[in-house]
C-alpha cells in the first residue's frame, strides 16, 4: 500500500460519513412527520456501507451500498384530535429517536474529522517529501 492508497481510503471514509450525516439529518428533520407522499408516517433511514477491497485495482476503503428503511416499530400516540388519527384515535409517528440520532451524528462527525485529519497528515507528508527534494 502506498501513500496514495491511504489518501483514497480517507477520501472514501469522508464520502461515506457525509452520506451517513445526511441520512441522520433527514431522520431528525422528519422525526414528527406523520404523513408522507408514500402514505403513512416517515420511516427512519439508515446508510449501509461495506468494505471496498479490490487488490487487482489497488482500490481500498469503504463504499456506500445504499440507504435502507429501519424496520423497527413505529410509535403509536393517542391523540384523537390529530388529523392523521386512526379510528381508535392513535397517530402513527416515525420510528425516529432524536437522542439516538444525535449520538449517531456525533459519532459520524468524529469519524469524518478523523478521516479529514488523516488526509491532512498525508498531505503534510507529501509536502515535507517535496521540501526534502529541493
Amino acid at each position: 500500500m502506498n501513500s496514495f492508497d491511504a489518501m483514497r481510503i480517507s477520501a472514501s471514509g469522508l464520502s461515506a460519513e457525509r452520506l451517513r450525516m445526511d441520512t441522520i439529518t433527514s431522520n431528525m428533520v422528519n422525526a414528527t412527520t406523520t404523513r408522507t407522499e408514500e402514505g403513512g408516517a416517515y420511516v427512519r433511514k439508515v446508510a449501509v456501507f461495506q468494505e471496498a477491497l479490490d487488490s487487482e485495482m489497488n482500490s481500498y476503503g469503504v463504499k456506500a451500498v445504499g440507504i435502507e428503511a429501519d424496520e423497527s416499530d413505529m410509535k403509536m400516540v393517542y391523540d384523537p384530535s390529530h388529523p392523521d388519527a386512526n379510528e381508535e384515535g392513535y397517530v402513527e409517528y416515525p420510528n425516529v429517536n432524536v437522542l439516538n440520532e444525535m449520538a449517531d451524528m456525533i459519532a459520524a462527525t468524529r469519524a469524518y474529522e478523523a478521516n479529514a485529519d488523516t488526509l491532512d497528515a498525508n498531505k503534510d507528508m507529501f509536502m515535507k517529501a517535496l521540501e526534502i527534494g529541493r
